[in-house]
């Protein structure tokens, strides 16, 4: 019977040819062979000579390709018979066990290690910043994984899955994060791998080597309410599409992914007496029945964020507020559907909350938002509710008839500032109140063990048929506000069916409880939030809590000075990391010039180190300073290298030739530009010719 689930043991053998992947908890599987220095891959039966343990990992994270060759400087690039391609086996070295669900134990990917499948003599220095990108993602990036359990998954999802089928072939493409490093590996699997007599003939004996790991936030604990114990899981999972940083990722693409996309799932298991480390009471993978009799209840609700599904970018100048662009809704209307046919499919009715301004600069992406689905459903209608505190407190835009499954879409806006400024908190559940009906109609899922079945399968008892797709402009502060209340509406509600808590009691009229629960809702808020803009959420005072702070402000504006810092200078190779990692860009073969080379005015690479050195830097570089501006502000910001967006070229381009005409620092720039033809764009050219 093949091996469905990855290794818990990998042995990793080293020699001058090759490196070899064995389980010993496992003796009878093949053995995973990597040429050296080539990467071809294969499946060994018996034991290979010449080899030497050199250590003991948790699985693999996969392989990556970086430069073809080695450039030197001045003794310049390898001849073409000596260029090979420069591989990376990223292993993991250490693993965090973080508890059990449903039996199976989760795991926090803590250290990494790369294999080099050539030993280096000479240094390139872009292979080099390849490595110390990867390396630093790697290093903060939370990656969890399971040998037995499919955490990419939603329980719903799992419930119809094939259990047949091997791990990796049942996880969720957009939160099997290392999907692209694991390419290698699974083409073997699937026939494709290289080798001698290997291509075309499928390799099923690979697959227990294919680990995949996911990206996001995972809690599992143990807690009460009214003396009932239970486990509470709450799972953030990250997609792996269009993955970025903040101003760098906005919108959608032209495949329909939009920015900072998350899957959050709060799971409940209730007649589970273990500790977070330990597994079920009763019911375990087996099958046994609980000791009184009792189901072991599995309750899941799922929620999602993610940015405006129309095209628009922020273009950052050093000024505070990014200049922002929105394209014509009809160019996005194609790439619109692409994203709802997912969402329609996956998640059933889509209920879409939108918390942007109607006032001010954000009023272009809500109107772009509104209009996009107005273009997808069939005879759109619109309601506006008003009150004393706004003329547009709530507006729903949704089918006057259903013919097409784009009719499943529900349009929310709710005024989120104006309706809580002045500390008002509470007035959030104004949206509550205009989504309840969809919440009793979306339902949630249940599912129960079942007794005879030794896969550990669940009978699925209902489901859940619809989703709250909620996004303020960067999909985190005011989201995390919203997903939590509803997150503990919707906890209420399983507790009441499930015969926990009474009809008209509510899981926040346990103190301890409450306090639990806001807390594990703002560490979330806290993970998505340092994945996207670099720290924090805003306003968890609130969600911990449950009320505004003067302290909570204070942190407030400490996150939003740390993040117009990580934003303009930090960015740029956060989400160059991403694009490597996730297989977005692929470096160049040599020949072509170095990318990392900053090629800017002298002026313009030392302003952030100017600004750095300032304590009180924002004064003076927004009400103060204006020659930093007046220097190319775009040009100040560290823009990602690897896939520089466009607009963020035409930016440059445009504020440079504005700097040049500038009577007090344009002759200055000429002066220590590298020439005034379009070469002075650096990494920005090289950006512009891999987008086209």
């Amino acid at each position: 019977m093949p091996q469905l689930i990855p290794f818990r043991d990998i042995n990793v053998h080293a020699s001058n040819s090759h490196y070899a992947f064995t389980s010993p908890s496992t003796p009878s599987a093949q053995t995973l062979v990597v040429e050296r220095p080539s990467g071809d891959l294969r499946l060994s039966d018996g034991p290979l000579l010449g080899t030497k343990r050199v250590s003991s990992i948790a699985g693999i994270l996969g392989m990556i390709k970086l430069r073809l060759g080695m450039s030197t400087g001045a003794v310049g690039y390898l001849p073409a018979n000596e260029r090979t391609t420069d591989k990376y086996i990223i292993v993991i070295t250490k693993a965090q066990p973080m508890g059990r669900l449903k039996g199976h134990m989760v795991y926090r990917v803590i250290a990494t290690e790369f294999l080099p499948l050539r030993e280096r003599t000479l240094h390139d220095q872009d292979e080099d910043t390849y490595l110390t990108l990867l390396k630093t993602l790697l290093k903060s990036g939370p990656m969890y994984f399971s040998y037995s359990l499919d955490i990419t998954n939603s329980f719903q999802r799992q419930a119809e899955a094939d259990l047949s089928q091997p791990l990796w072939r049942r996880a969720d493409d957009r939160f099997f994060w290392n999907k692209f490093i694991q390419s290698d590996i699974m083409g073997l699997s699937r026939g494709e791998g290289s080798g001698s007599g290997l291509r075309g003939s499928p390799q099923p004996g690979a697959d227990p080597f294919v680990l995949p790991v996911m990206f996001g936030m995972m809690r599992i604990t143990t807690t009460r309410i009214k003396a009932t114990p239970f486990t509470f899981v709450l799972i953030t999972r990250r997609s792996r599409h269009r993955a970025g940083t903040r101003y760098l990722t906005r919108g959608m693409d032209e495949q329909g992914h939009v920015a900072n996309f998350n899957e959050t799932e709060q799971i409940v298991v209730l007649n589970d007496g273990s500790g977070d480390l330990g597994g079920f009471s009763g019911v375990t993978q087996n099958g046994k029945i609980n000791n009184d009799g009792s189901e072991t209840q599995i309750l899941s609700y799922v929620q999602t964020r993610g940015s405006v599904p129309a095209y628009w970018a922020e273009i950052n100048t050093l000024h505070y507020t990014p200049e922002l662009q929105v394209r014509d809704v009809e160019t996005a209307a194609n790439a619109a559907r692409l994203h709802f046919d997912e969402q329609i499919r996956l998640y059933g009715e889509n209920y879409l909350v939108n918390l942007v301004n109607q006032k001010g600069r954000e009023i272009k992406v809500k109107k772009a938002y509104e209009d996009m689905v107005r273009v997808l459903v069939s005879g759109p209608e619109q309601a506006t509710q008003a009150n004393y505190v706004t003329p547009e407190k709530i507006t729903v835009v949704e089918a006057s008839e259903k013919k097409q499954k784009y009719d499943r879409l529900h349009y929310v806006y709710f005024d989120f500032h104006n309706e809580t400024k002045g500390l008002k908190w509470h007035r959030a559940n104004l949206l509550l109140d205009q989504l309840k009906s969809g919440l009793w109609k979306g339902q949630y899922f249940r599912g129960v063990d079942m007794p005879a079945d030794t896969e550990g399968r669940l009978e699925v008892r209902n489901k859940q048929t619809a989703v709250v797709r909620t996004n303020c402009m960067d999909c985190l502060d005011r989201t995390n506000v919203i997903q939590t209340m509803i997150a503990r509406w919707t906890l209420t509600r399983q507790l009441i069916d499930a015969g926990v808590l009474q009809q008209g009691e509510a899981a926040n009229d346990d103190p301890e409880f409450e306090h639990f629960f806001r807390n594990i809702w703002a560490d979330n808020a806290d993970v998505v939030s340092k994945s996207y803009s670099g720290t924090g959420a805003l306003k968890t005072d609130f969600t911990r809590t449950g009320e505004r702070t003067r302290a909570g402000a204070a942190q407030d504006f400490n996150n939003s000075v740390t993040r117009y810092v990580k934003n303009n200078f930090g960015d740029g190779p956060r989400q160059d990391a991403f694009d490597l990692f996730t297989g977005t860009f692929q470096p160049p073969p040599v020949g072509t010039s170095l990318v990392f080379v900053d090629r800017r005015p002298i002026l313009v690479q030392a302003i952030p180190y100017v600004l750095a050195a300032c304590m009180f830097f924002i004064l003076v570089a927004v009400h103060i300073t204006e020659w930093p501006y007046r220097a190319n502000e775009a040009r100040q910001v560290n823009w990602p290298k690897l896939n520089t967006p466009r607009w963020a070229i035409e930016g440059v381009q445009e504020t440079m030739n504005r700097a040049l005409k500038d009577p007090l620092v344009g002759e200055f720039v000429s002066k220590h530009e590298r020439g005034l033809s379009n070469t002075r764009l650096g990494h920005l050219e090289e950006g512009k010719k891999r987008i086209q």
